[in-house]
């Protein structure tokens, strides 16, 4: 089975590409534009960088977003294990195994 891939035109950089993705047609200029707005960003902060390289920036800026997000996420999910654990030492006995048992699910 092949899935159908969409053909969207995007602008980064002043420049126009074709992105094909299976994704949603949206959900791709909007990734596009967020692309585009980093790499802006990088090119306004400060001294003229070439585009190339204010892409390598912009990407390593948004690699940290990804990493800081899901160290949230882990973190998140940590306390949610604690807090679980925490809780199920408060039900009668009877009733934490079948807690326990859903807990990470």
């Amino acid at each position: 089975m092949t899935v159908k891939k969409n053909a969207v035109r995007v602008t980064i950089c002043d420049e126009e590409l074709t992105v094909r993705s299976e994704l949603d047609p949206e959900y791709t200029r909007q990734v596009a534009a967020y692309v585009d707005q980093a790499i802006k960003r990088v090119l306004h902060a400060g001294p003229m960088v070439e585009t190339h390289k204010a892409a390598i920036l912009a990407a390593l800026a948004i690699t940290d977003e990804l990493f800081e997000a899901r160290r949230g996420q882990q973190e998140t999910a940590k306390r949610m294990r604690q807090l679980s654990a925490e809780l199920g030492r408060l039900l009668p006995p009877t009733k934490r195994h079948s807690v326990s048992g859903e807990v990470g699910r």
